[in-house]
């Protein structure tokens, strides 16, 4: 495994020749300015390695510690120890693909494991692994539908979607010549009737989340009855953290479950890593992007784990292939697999649970404050979404200033969600955080 690719002046040069540019800043001409960090890192040339520890020491250092009370695809959840002491092993800090079984069991036995965790949770038949993160899993389960129904290019999104997920949703739909619409929402929750009217012979897959963007269980009564006798797919998007409580996609009568594995014993770590997760049905295995690990046995009768199914991408033509997944997720997969290990079906349960009492504590007492006032009046677990005719610039300054992280204004998505707010609770909120964050919105007018 290479650090780093040692090329020369004259290699580089050469590279910029073969491509017909000047410079390797060309590479990035299509990046908006925006997001390209132009100023001077400002780390010193020359020092000794004790100087350079204690130089980026005091930059480590003004990094705030931060309570977190948001949610929106990113979950302030506990992490055992035990994750970070086995993960952390040199053994494990690869993200290459096993391609080798005879030398890999070990990595190719945790993918198995991790796959049978997720379906167990989802209630699928079978789950792949190396998926990015929630989002891309998504929109490789709106692929895998255009795959399947063959000459239907048209996937319809509930308007309770996350809008990051939409974004990126959108980004891969397009470049893959493929359209899609939207499912109105009634009262923050996906409307049965606006989707039965846009079912026709073009709709390839419907993809609905659950909780939705709105922290809202949904419950998705004759969805899966009226998307099939249009013979499309539907897709549902779930947190896999609360399928310890919930009804699985299976249950919902999903073809293709898939969503973010964030919550499931990785930490929050400055916005990644993620991992994606995404299951289904048997008959749909072959349309399937990345790759399944299984078990055969062999000629002692030992149990011995392979790649069962490995992505196509790989080994023939990009054209033909399902997806553009390439690199091996199996880190993100060993977070999640140790972290199922240890808490346990019981210790899964107890997570949401905690978390609901939480929540509803903070949704109970921000309500009491008269601040706040609930727009939709419907089923949540962990997080949910309020109005308030507060500044929500004055409310993130508040919180900001006692090193909470909450409140998050849902205005950043569109004007329509401009008097609403995000919060979200998890089995690691104290009452008396809760209560210190009520307090300072209790003091804002």
């Amino acid at each position: 495994m290479f650090k780093y690719f040692p090329h020369t002046k004259a290699d580089i040069e050469k590279m910029l020749k073969s491509l017909n540019i000047n410079s390797i800043d060309e590479l990035f001409n299509e990046l908006p300015a925006s997001v390209i960090y132009n100023s001077d890192y400002d780390i010193p040339s020359f020092m000794s390695e004790s100087e350079l520890r204690n130089y980026f020491d005091g930059l480590n250092n003004q990094n705030k510690e931060m309570t977190l009370f948001s949610g929106l695809g990113a979950y302030d959840h506990y992490q055992p120890a035990i994750i970070d002491a086995l993960t952390s092993r040199q053994e494990f800090m690869t993200s290459y693909t096993p391609y080798q079984p005879e030398i890999s069991q070990g990595t190719l036995q945790y993918i198995f494991e991790y796959q049978s965790m997720i379906q167990t949770l989802t209630g699928m038949d079978i789950s792949n692994a190396s998926m990015y993160d929630g989002a891309t899993s998504t929109a490789e389960a709106c692929f895998m539908a255009a795959s399947i129904s063959r000459k239907r290019n048209k996937i319809l999104l509930s308007r309770t979607i996350n809008p990051n997920t939409i974004k990126v949703i959108e980004t891969y739909l397009k470049f893959k010549g493929l359209e899609w619409d939207f499912i109105d929402s009634k009262n923050g929750i996906t409307d049965l009737g606006d989707m039965k009217n846009k079912l026709d012979d073009d709709i390839a897959g419907v993809v609905v989340q659950n909780p939705n963007f709105f922290g809202l269980i949904e419950k998705y009564e004759g969805f899966s009855e009226s998307i099939k006798e249009n013979k499309s797919l539907f897709i549902m998007n779930a947190d896999i953290s609360t399928l310890g409580v919930l009804k699985t996609p299976f249950e919902h009568g999903a073809d293709i479950a898939c969503g973010e594995c964030q919550s499931l014993g990785m930490p929050v770590a400055y916005g990644g890593p993620f991992l994606g997760y995404l299951a289904t049905n048997k008959k749909y295995v072959r349309k399937m992007p990345g790759r399944i690990c299984g078990y055969t046995h062999d000629l002692e009768g030992k149990r011995a784990f392979v790649l069962t199914l490995q992505a196509r991408e790989q080994h023939i033509r990009r054209s033909k292939a399902n997806s553009n997944i390439c690199s091996n997720q199996s880190l993100m997969a060993l977070f999640v697999t140790i972290y199922l290990s240890t808490m346990g079906k019981e210790g899964l349960k107890k997570v949401n649970e905690l978390s609901y009492q939480g929540s509803h504590y903070l949704y109970d007492k921000l309500i009491e404050t008269g601040k706040f006032s609930d727009p939709f009046k419907q089923s949540f677990l962990k997080e949910f979404t309020l109005e308030t005719s507060l500044s929500h610039d004055l409310i993130q300054e508040a919180l900001l200033e006692h090193n909470i992280f909450g409140g998050y204004s849902l205005k950043s998505f569109g004007d329509q969600y401009e008097n609403l707010i995000n919060f979200a609770v998890t089995e690691k909120r104290t009452k008396a955080e809760i209560d210190r964050l009520v307090e300072i919105l209790e003091g804002l007018s």
